[in-house]
Order: C-alpha cells, then structure tokens, then sequence
C-alpha cells in the first residue's frame, strides 16, 4: 500500500470521521448516536477527539489509477484545513486482490473513490461497502453515461484504455527523451526538430515546465537567458517551433535564488541575487521576448501546470 498524507489542521466546519458515512459538526457525537453500538465508530471518534480530524480517502483503481489520482487532488484542493490520507490501490483486477483492500478499509473507514470497469468485481466492491456503511464513488459514471447517451453506443469495458501502447504513447515518449536531452540550452542545433522552446532567465521554471509538457506528448527545449551569454543565433531563425518567453516578478526572483544559494550552501550574497543585477536581467529579457514577438508568460503566480496550460494553449494556437 502506498499513501499521500497531507499534514492539515482542521479548526472548524464539517468533519467526515474516519469510520462513520456521516458528515457532521465538529465536536458532535450525537449524530454517530445510531451507530454507537458498532465498535469501529467508537474507536473512531475516540481517534478523532485525541488527533484532531483525518479523512481517508481509499482510490481503487483497475489500472494505473492515473485518473483517480488527479481528481482525488482535484476535489481535496476545494477544502480548506483538512487532513487527508490518501490510500492508493492501482491495478485491482481479482476479488482475491480486493478482498486484502477491503481488510485496509475496515481498519482504515473512510471514502471510497473507484474506476472498475469488471462488472463483478465492481458489484463486490459496492456490496461490500454498503455492508460497512461507507461511501463509494464511481468517478467516471457521469462522464460515461453522458458520452453513451450522446455517441448512442455502450463504453468498452476494458480497464486502462487511456494508456494504450499506440502512436500516441510512443510519441509521448519520443518527446520526453528529446526534452531531457535538449534542457539548459544543450543540443541548439537540434532546436527546429522541437515543438516547443521556453526562453527565460534562471529559476522562472523552465526545465519542470518542459519536462510537464513532454508528458503531454511536446517536444519542448528550452534555454536560459543570460545578458552575458547571449543565446545562440538558430533560436532567432527557427520556423516550426513556438517560442515562448517566461517571465517572473523581480521579489519573487530574487527570494527563489536565494533560497537556491542556501539550499546549495552558497552565499546568498551574490550579482545572482542583487536587485539591480537580477532587474537587468529581466529586463534584458523582456527587451528580447518583443522584439522578437514571442509569446510571454509570467509565472510569478502560476503553478507548473498552470504555466503549461497556458503554453499548450499558444502551441495549439500556433499549430492552427
């Protein structure tokens, strides 16, 4: 079993108890009153009084539990100040690998998110769950249903059809060993084979932000901006690839290099983190990115994914 604990202090509002299929307020006991009896509900509450509350969330997948998980983090990021173990069970296709879950489960109640495309191993897991009291959640049902209704035709029963070993699987991975081959500037003569290439200063999170946008199937290069080191000529004559810039606020710089050079054990107090230094760099940049008409992307506020939407969305502009 694996498991992602989010280390949360819930203060007030709705709790779930990590026995009962019962939201309830906090320090309110009354509402288990119906299933006081049970003795998992009592060790439960006993839990919660002395440790504050702690959701689990059982993600049971088919297959690599890929789509579980995003939304699971998906959901967990609408709730504030709440603590959450995410336990993890991928690749579930036998009752006899489901009935070792179900022993987790009960130690361990909570919410159950669920992909089980098996017919019989999905009515197993529903019966058992309705036998212990606990939610279980289909996540896909709604979506399915939908596109059945809408294509007028039944969804394959197959479990981990997304991650098929097709041309698009292969291209995937063609693009991540181009990107891991083409980071920091190396490899610039091969930059017209690229899809993609970010343009920006140190630490404006170019090599996490191409590495995300190879798993999406881009082959992306990037090079870092340096008014020392000017970038090679090829990066201002190439015509297949989208050139973006990423651009960050200047505070928000300086601390990210900062906290570089200590987590390096470096002096912090280098021309890499000076003030002016570091706004003559991205200035230097800027002047860059216009004058060649490049997109740009401030990432001062931007998650990697969030910078990666915003660059898919160019590159399918581009593309068009």
């Amino acid at each position: 079993m694996a498991f992602l604990l989010i280390n949360r202090r819930m203060e007030s509002g709705w709790l779930w108890t990590d026995s009962c299929s019962h939201l309830y307020p906090q320090g309110d006991p009354t509402v288990c009153a119906q299933q006081t009896r049970n003795h998992a509900c009592q060790r439960a509450w006993a839990r919660q009084e002395q440790h504050g509350m702690r959701l689990h969330v059982h993600l049971i997948s088919d297959s690599t539990g890929e789509t579980l998980e995003n939304l699971a983090k998906a959901a967990i990021a609408q709730f504030d100040d709440v603590e959450v173990v995410r336990h993890f069970w991928p690749m579930v296709r036998s009752e006899a690998h489901l009935d070792r879950i179900m022993g987790e489960v009960k130690s361990s109640p909570g919410l159950i998110l669920f992909t089980l495309v098996n017919v019989d191993l999905r009515a197993s897991l529903e019966r058992r769950t309705t036998a212990l009291n606990l939610p279980a959640v289909a996540v896909l049902d709604t979506v399915t249903d939908a596109l059945s209704r809408m294509l007028g035709q039944k969804a394959k029963a197959r479990p981990g059809r997304q991650h098929a070993l097709d041309a698009a699987y292969f291209a995937r991975v063609d693009a991540i060993q181009f990107t891991v081959a083409h980071d920091d500037g190396v490899a610039w003569e091969d930059w017209e084979e690229a899809d993609i290439i970010l343009a920006g200063v140190s630490r404006t999170s170019k090599t996490p932000t191409s590495i995300y946008l190879a798993n999406r199937g881009f082959k992306t290069a990037n090079i870092p901006i340096v008014p020392e080191s000017p970038p090679p000529p090829a990066l201002f004559r190439l015509e297949k690839p989208l050139v973006v810039g990423l651009t960050t606020g200047l505070d928000r710089l300086v601390q990210v290099r900062r906290n570089r050079l200590l987590s390096l054990n470096q002096a912090p107090e280098t021309p890499y983190v000076a003030e002016d230094s570091v706004k003559a760099e991205l200035a230097y940049a800027r002047r860059m990115f216009a004058d060649n008409g490049w997109p740009v992307i401030d990432v001062t506020r931007r998650s990697i994914e969030e910078t990666a939407a915003a660059v898919i969305k160019l590159a399918q502009d581009h593309r068009a």
